[in-house]
């Protein structure tokens, strides 16, 4: 009986086994509204290598594709390239089922197995550039550490020119569509810039690092099989070139509006603020969070390449409105750099929002245009939203300057 679950070959003795999430919409905070894939691969030669397993859950979905091609018990290696649950999450079931000869990971990713699994039989530590035979095909295993977590690695068939890379060039998407020249290239611009910002964005600098020693090594990839979304035979050097800038976080005359509000003042006062960031020539992106607004992912991903960030809220209980706190929060963690930015808000009686509002975003390192954020007591009136208005003017004029 054929099994519902098979095999995808992506190369000649390279088949994809993984899984896909038809249902996860909220990935660590980040929302992943058109679910995910864990991909998992087999390397067939002499010797048979599986590379990567799958989140727990779906271990049974990972061996039914497996037995479509071979009999797990004939896996001789696992190689793990990256020791979180979405994609180890499968591995003792794995190691126990299949019985192979060697666990290979990084020093790292020994450790971090470890930390994750307990102890496991076979586990193995790799040299960064070391390569495992497997016959008429090998492995090249290349750290490329904090290009997502300390222990990460891509692993490389230089005879067929595939390149497992693990978290780095991947993308939230379920889709029975596997390859990329199966699906619109908007889409995959678009989720793979979502990626990278709720992701990367912190770990820009390591991931320029990384991207120069795969550049150093000259590969020739003509796959690239991520870890997560659709597997690359088309659209590589697209996706590298895309990594190489956003690694650089580019800032443009762009900016940011976050606003939530209580009774519509807050929310005024940050669209004439955008009314005057629009008259002087700035990209403006009003986005309102709260229950019906926007999703913290999807602002984190317009910071990618925005210049201003711009925060209007009112006080509640002498504290900021508490949807912006969470995308704040957010925020500061992804660690965005070189930003102009603004505060401003509305209160009723004591008004302290507006004040952490500016400290929060100079913890955040933004430069402020104006030290002496605008405040307005219940509703703003004419004289204040010309104020606004005025602001971002202002910081048009400063974006315009620095970012062209």
């Amino acid at each position: 009986m054929t099994s519902a679950f098979q095999a995808v070959p992506i190369a000649d003795n390279v088949d994809w086994v993984g899984a896909i999430d038809w249902s996860i919409r909220d990935f660590h905070g980040y929302l992943t509204d058109r679910g995910s894939s864990y991909n998992a691969f087999l390397v067939r030669s002499d010797k048979i290598a599986l590379i990567d397993t799958v989140k727990g859950a779906f271990a049974d979905e990972l061996f039914a594709r497996i037995a479509s091609v071979v009999e797990p018990g004939e896996i001789d290696y696992i190689v793990a390239n990256h020791a979180e649950f979405d994609h180890s999450g499968a591995l003792a079931r794995a190691i126990d089922l299949i019985k192979p000869e060697k666990v290979f990971t990084s020093a790292r990713g020994v450790e971090a197995l470890q930390q994750h699994l307990g102890s496991l039989p076979g586990l193995t530590a790799v040299g960064d550039g070391e390569t495992i035979p497997l016959g008429d095909l090998s492995l090249t295993c290349v750290e490329t550490r904090l290009c997502h977590w300390p222990e990460s690695m891509v692993t490389y068939v230089p005879e067929q020119g595939v390149l497992f890379s693990q978290d780095i060039f991947g993308l939230h998407l379920a889709s029975y569509e596997r390859f990329d020249d199966q699906l619109p290239l908007e889409l995959l611009d678009r989720e793979a810039e979502k990626y990278f910002a709720n992701i990367l964005m912190p770990l820009s600098t390591f991931v320029g690092k990384g991207l120069d020693r795969l550049r150093d090594l000259n590969l020739a990839i003509k796959v690239l099989a991520p870890d997560h979304g659709p597997i690359r035979r088309t659209h590589i050097q697209r996706i590298v070139e895309q990594y190489a800038r956003w690694a650089q976080q580019p800032r443009r005359n762009k900016a940011v509006v976050i606003c939530d509000t209580m009774w519509g003042s807050s929310d005024l006062m940050a669209r004439a603020v955008g009314e005057g960031l629009a008259a002087g020539g700035t990209q403006v992106r009003m986005m309102p969070v709260g229950k019906s607004g926007c999703h913290r992912s999807e602002i984190a991903t317009e910071m990618l390449d925005a210049g201003g960030l711009v925060v209007a809220a009112p006080t509640l209980n002498n504290e900021i409105f508490p949807s912006l706190l969470d995308v704040l929060g957010y925020l500061k963690g992804l660690k965005p750099k070189g930003l102009l930015g603004a505060a401003l808000g509305s209160f009723g009686w004591s008004g302290e929002a507006v004040k952490d509002l500016r400290d929060l975003l100079t913890d955040m390192k933004v430069e402020l245009v104006d030290d002496d954020p605008i405040r307005a007591r219940y509703v703003p009136d004419a004289a204040v939203l010309a104020q606004c208005r005025d602001l971002g003017t202002k910081l048009s004029a400063k974006l315009k300057a620095k970012f062209g």
